[in-house]
């Protein structure tokens, strides 16, 4: 049975692991990707459209597939995260991390005061409603996994303050908003870019902290990229991203297009 704890010693072990990425906020789709084979999958509450009540029910979706559910939380506030968590998420990636202060409340905002974090304490389905307190308390809210995204310049800068926290599992770059920030948003060639990746790199290889990546555009030799260059915290694709590209009409011969969702329309089979 997949765990926090069990992905954690995956990789310090060297070991890749691997989800995806869920935007559209319904059960059926997390509970179908979470059956695809990943270790967990993580809900996207910073772009994806979901309410807190709809995450009980899509975090079991995933747990029925068999994947572990994550969450990207809106911004990395309380309100935020008790919300994920206490619906059951047993992973928090962090969005727009900068510094170490707002690393340190982030992450104190997800431990229980006896763990020593200032997360609120109460029932919630992450526990089955007090059934299972105590044992949630000394299980999966200790070992929730915590992933911080490196998303600006001004983190860069902090990486090393960000990169020594004690309890600070992996980090993410978000490769549009650093590039954004760098004011070269999408060009992931340019040199100014791979320079910073490059000394991100190497500060996750000085303070031996495990790097994540994202592969927005499904590609099997990307992710075999990503793994042999030292990645263990990997999310493949994303559901929408998934569906664009296996709905794709087919082009066959004789056969005119009908209507785009760009609104333009070809003539359509008489």
């Amino acid at each position: 049975m997949k765990t926090a704890h069990s992905i954690r010693e995956m990789m310090r072990a060297g070991q890749a692991t691997v989800g995806s990425w869920l935007q559209f906020p319904s059960a059926d789709v997390a509970e179908a990707l979470s059956a695809c084979g990943y270790d967990w999958v993580a809900v996207d509450m910073e772009h994806g459209a979901f309410t807190r009540a709809l995450l009980p029910d899509v975090f079991r979706a995933i747990e029925r597939g068999g994947a572990l559910p994550f969450a990207r939380v809106a911004e990395a506030d309380m309100r935020s995260l008790k919300a994920a968590l206490d619906s059951g998420a047993q992973g928090i990636i962090f969005p727009m991390i900068e510094s170490r202060e707002q690393l340190d409340r982030a992450i104190s905002f997800c431990l229980y005061p006896d763990g020593g974090g200032a997360r609120g304490v109460g029932y919630s389905r992450a526990n089955l409603y007090g059934r299972d307190f105590d044992v949630y308390r000394e299980g999966a809210a200790r070992d929730v996994l915590l992933v911080a995204q490196i998303e600006h310049v001004r983190a860069v800068r902090a990486l090393d303050e960000i990169l020594t926290h004690p309890r600070l599992d992996a980090i993410m770059v978000g490769p549009y908003d650093l590039s954004g920030s760098l004011g070269l948003t999408g060009q992931f060639d340019h040199p100014e870019f791979t320079a910073t990746m490059d000394r991100i790199n190497a500060a996750c290889r000085q303070h031996n902290m495990i790097m994540g990546a994202h592969v927005v555009q499904p590609d099997p030799a990307q992710l075999a990229r990503c793994v042999a260059d030292g990645y263990r915290f990997i999310a493949y694709g994303i559901d929408a991203v998934f569906l664009m590209r296996g709905a794709e009409r087919p082009a066959l011969p004789g056969v005119r297009a009908g209507s785009t969702a760009s609104g333009r329309r070809t003539e359509g089979n008489k």
